[in-house]
């Protein structure tokens, strides 16, 4: 069995880290066949995913998501590169809040210029 255990830290805040947190349930789902379970806490929430091969849990909080997964023997084998598709995936949702929220600035300056 393999472990992989990823962390980053985000300034987000706590309610858009969730719904980066369920983008992520959704995109594990969809793209991988997992099974996720989210869990809302006061201030922890938890992504618990499972398939055939692996279980782990994505912890969200105000300032970070905390992954830990268990492998399988045969996808142990894949450790490198499941990590490298959770990382690259997970750093795609966070990059993309902050652009959202860029744009979202720049359309309501744009829009105070036009009056």
């Amino acid at each position: 069995m393999a472990d992989l255990h990823i962390q980053r830290e985000h300034s987000l805040g706590f309610a858009a880290a969730r719904k980066v947190a369920f983008e992520w349930a959704e995109q594990a789902e969809q793209e991988f066949d997992m099974e996720c379970t989210y869990v809302e806490g006061d201030d922890l929430d938890e992504v618990v995913f499972q398939r055939s091969g692996v279980s782990g849990v994505l912890r969200v909080s105000q300032d970070r998501f905390d992954l830990t997964a268990k492998l399988g023997f045969l996808l142990g084998a894949f450790k490198d590169k499941i990590e490298a598709e959770i990382v690259k995936n997970l750093d795609a949702l966070l990059a993309a809040k902050p652009a959202n929220k860029a744009a979202s600035k720049a359309a309501v300056k744009t829009g105070t210029k036009k009056k």
